[in-house]
């Protein structure tokens, strides 16, 4: 215990988890411009301007110093596939905002943790325990609490946060595999010049011309999903990945909030239940493997 208080305690991790809260909440900030822009433009066009604005902040600000080496890679399929992959969870996610309510979307998105630890049986020949298996399953519950199929309120839409939630979840297992093996600054342009190259490659079969505010607000999309992937890597670099997991949790609360403040949506009792149930069970998945990385098995 002294030593969970200590490492709590050091300057660099409380500035991690500073930086990581302030990551949650760009997150939340961009799917909340990103559901009020989607109801009025092509979500094509709203993934469009999240990518390129993202690509053109982190051009700005790692090109000069990194040059060539921001492109340098050993692992090009692989930084590929993640960057596809993320890309067809943000159209994903921004369609899923067009149906849903944001706590609704962001809730059944959690599930992805959960199918991490299944995947990474077959794509990283891991061996998930009993209990691990539990949590998936006690997660999955969560997630049929929160839609309720039969009981005539799920939303068609329920699909896009569930594909969000899969596309993620492989997402997060090529990233281990690349994790150490390449710079992370390197992985995060990829990450953003395949969206905007295929974005923007698309973009003539979607385009409407935004009025003024509109086009601060798509800006605003980039400026929020660049900055947040910024910080993120930046808070990794000061905490333990075991400080910061659980703070990507607090995106439900911000989602709540904002979701009733700019949309007039408050979850209903089920989703509060199933929503609780979903970070339960990912929480309690996590600090299960930190628990096994540390017994070395």
């Amino acid at each position: 215990m002294s030593s969970v208080r200590a490492t709590a305690e050091r300057p660099d991790t409380v500035r991690g988890i500073l930086l990581m809260l302030a990551t949650v909440l760009c997150f939340v900030c961009l799917d909340t411009l990103s559901k009020q822009l989607v109801a009025i433009y092509p979500v094509g066009q709203v993934v469009w301007a999240r990518y390129t604005v993202h690509f053109l902040i982190m051009f700005v600000l790692l090109a000069p110093g990194m040059r060539f080496a921001l492109i340098r890679t050993r692992h090009l399929k692989l930084q590929l596939t993640r960057a596809v992959l993320l890309l067809i969870c943000t159209a994903s996610f921004f369609t899923a905002l067009r149906y849903l309510p944001m706590a609704d979307a962001v809730s059944i998105g959690f599930l992805s943790p959960l199918l991490v630890t299944v995947l990474s049986i077959p794509m990283l020949k891991e061996k998930v325990g009993v209990r691990r298996w539990i949590a998936v399953l006690v997660g999955f519950c969560g997630m049929l609490i929160i839609v309720r199929p039969g009981a005539g309120v799920m939303h068609w839409a329920v699909i896009f946060p569930l594909i969000t939630a899969v596309g993620y979840a492989v997402y997060q297992i090529i990233t281990r595999m690349l994790s150490g093996k390449e710079n992370p600054f390197t992985t995060l342009f990829y990450t953003a010049v395949v969206g905007a190259a295929v974005a923007t490659a698309a973009l003539p079969l979607f385009w409407v011309t935004p009025t003024p505010l509109h086009w601060l607000m798509l800006i605003g999309t980039g400026v929020f999903g660049g900055v947040g992937h910024f910080m993120m890597i930046k808070a990794l670099e000061l905490a333990p990945a075991s400080a910061l997991a659980p703070i990507s949790y607090t995106q439900l609360i911000w989602a709540t909030l904002f979701g009733y403040l700019f949309f007039g949506d408050f979850p209903d009792g089920w989703t509060i239940v199933g929503a609780t149930v979903i970070v339960g069970a990912g929480v309690f998945v996590f600090y299960r493997e930190q628990q096994l990385a540390r017994r070395g098995g």
